[in-house]
């Protein structure tokens, strides 16, 4: 699994790309959390790299979200693959998560 952390104005931008499980979802954790701990209201989390995901990587979707809406925060998704969609929609997660097919309109929403 690779993350990157990018910014654009205000709105940080996560990349994943490969798999979160186990055994790496700490990996993942430990900069989506800094980031909202660094102080980041705004945050898109571009999962179109992400090809598998387990419990413990929804865990930490969780935490994130969690997190952001203590901050009165917002946290959006895009780029869900069809069968990690399925995962979220499978936990319930897409009633927690609002998830835009792709990475302009979650900007969008975001700008507005």
């Amino acid at each position: 699994m690779n993350i990157k952390v990018e910014t654009l104005n205000e709105i940080k931008i996560a990349s994943i790309d490969g798999r979160i499980d186990s055994t790496n979802s700490g990996e993942f954790e430990k900069p989506i959390i800094k980031t909202i701990d660094d102080g980041c209201l705004k945050m898109i989390v571009d999962c179109s790299g992400l090809n598998y995901i387990s419990s413990s990587g929804l865990r930490v979707f969780l935490a994130a979200q969690k997190k952001m809406k203590a901050l009165s925060g917002t946290l959006l998704l895009c780029g869900l693959q069809p069968a990690i969609k399925e995962v979220f929609d499978i936990a319930g997660f897409s009633l927690i998560f609002k998830v835009f097919p792709e990475r302009d309109s979650a900007l969008n929403s975001l700008s507005q």
